[in-house]
């Protein structure tokens, strides 16, 4: 199986554009959340990290699929 550059370079730049919507349209509602992240325990931030893994798998699969 070979890297396929341009659409690795494709999904990082969706990513960041994904990434900047919040804080572009709702900056107060950003910091929010973010100071709320910063209480959660280690152990529920890493359940959401893997969960977000998983969805992304999940959605990237049956996009290609």
């Amino acid at each position: 199986m070979q890297i396929d550059w341009n659409d690795l370079g494709t999904a990082f730049a969706l990513y960041l554009v994904i990434e900047g919507v919040m804080p572009f349209l709702n900056p107060r509602g950003m910091r929010r959340a973010m100071e709320m992240f910063s209480q959660l325990p280690d152990a529920q931030l890493r359940i959401a990290g893997l969960a977000a893994m998983i969805a992304g798998v999940l959605l990237l699969w049956a996009v290609r699929a």
